[in-house]
């Protein structure tokens, strides 16, 4: 599953964050095995907003879809 395909209240475990494009979001604490829980969509989708470590963080629907991330449930 992505993360792009989470719902809100939704809490994961991030497996993977690919490709050069995103290091900037693995700078930010987007690493593997980092606790993420999805909090709300925008209005019309895009971006998303999610819980990391106590900080709030918008990601675009593009980048978010390429974030692998495991739930247990």
């Amino acid at each position: 599953m992505t993360l792009a395909e989470m719902e809100p209240g939704a809490r994961a475990v991030i497996e993977a964050v690919p490709g050069k494009e995103l290091s900037r979001l693995r700078e930010l604490g987007l690493l593997p095995g980092t606790e993420v829980e999805l909090v709300r969509h925008a209005p019309l989708g895009d971006p998303i907003e999610i819980s990391l470590g106590g900080a709030l963080l918008s990601l675009r629907l593009r980048e978010a879809s390429l974030i692998r991330v495991r739930t247990d449930g």
